[in-house]
């Protein structure tokens, strides 16, 4: 009575078309999924390298525990021509490599980055006579060691964990110094000799009332600024307190 109408042939055609469509939906959602979470785990990489590298700048510090300077005589006022600052980590700190810090030294006519350039920190004040043109007979202090116009130098002063080039515990002291006089005429101490060396650091660094700034940065990018201020007069005093 009733005739059923089907058309087997188009509905296997449509099934076919969704299991299509469907599939190549799992595949688009499958292959997003994967490249978020690729990067998903990239970020949480950086994020986690970030959070290191700046948990490091904030708690690395350097402490300046005592900075001297060395009276040079040599002019008739004198001057400053060499400074060491003893130095130690701040509590919280991780180890301190000074072998890989920087040290920006900024006056009012010298502005120089210096590097690590090895752990002979002594100040060989030797006086020595040269005659000039004029001529006139002047002495000035030499500094020896591996401090020079681009180089700065460490040496262990109490501690056994670090040695001269690192900080390792609170109890590490090194005393980093630093040659003004080379630095302010921009000319190593070792590169020249006799009446040249003689000319090219006389009267170099810092006189009296003068001040420069000294900026530690270490290996993890954390920086410790200290002001040098040098007293307006010397007195007979070989050393002062900058």
């Amino acid at each position: 009575m009733f005739e059923v109408i089907t058309d087997n042939d188009d509905r296997g055609q449509v099934g076919i078309g969704t299991l299509i469509v469907f599939i190549a939906m799992v595949l688009v959602a499958a292959i997003a999924a994967g490249v978020l979470i690729n990067t998903a785990g990239v970020l949480q990489s950086q994020a986690s390298d970030t959070g290191s590298e700046t948990q490091e700048a904030v708690a690395n510090q350097i402490e300046v525990v005592h900075a001297s300077g060395g009276v040079n005589e040599s002019t008739e006022d004198g001057y400053v021509d060499s400074v060491n600052l003893t130095v130690m980590k701040s509590a919280g700190s991780n180890s301190i490599d000074l072998s890989s810090m920087t040290i920006q030294y900024t006056s009012d006519t010298t502005d120089k980055t210096l590097t690590h350039g090895g752990n002979d920190a002594a100040i060989g004040i030797t006086e020595n006579s040269y005659t000039d043109a004029t001529p006139t007979t002047y002495t000035f202090g030499v500094v020896s060691g591996d401090a020079n116009s681009t180089k700065f130098a460490t040496t262990n002063i109490a501690g056994e964990a670090g040695g001269d080039s690192e900080l390792i515990s609170t109890d590490d002291r090194v005393k980093i110094t630093l040659h003004l006089a080379a630095i302010e005429a921009g000319t190593h101490n070792e590169s020249s000799s006799g009446q040249a060396l003689g000319n090219a650091l006389k009267g170099e660094g810092l006189d009296g009332g003068d001040s420069a700034t000294i900026k530690l940065v270490d290996q993890s990018g954390a920086q410790f600024s200290y002001g040098l201020t040098v007293p307006s007069t010397f007195g007979d005093k070989e050393v002062v307190e900058v």
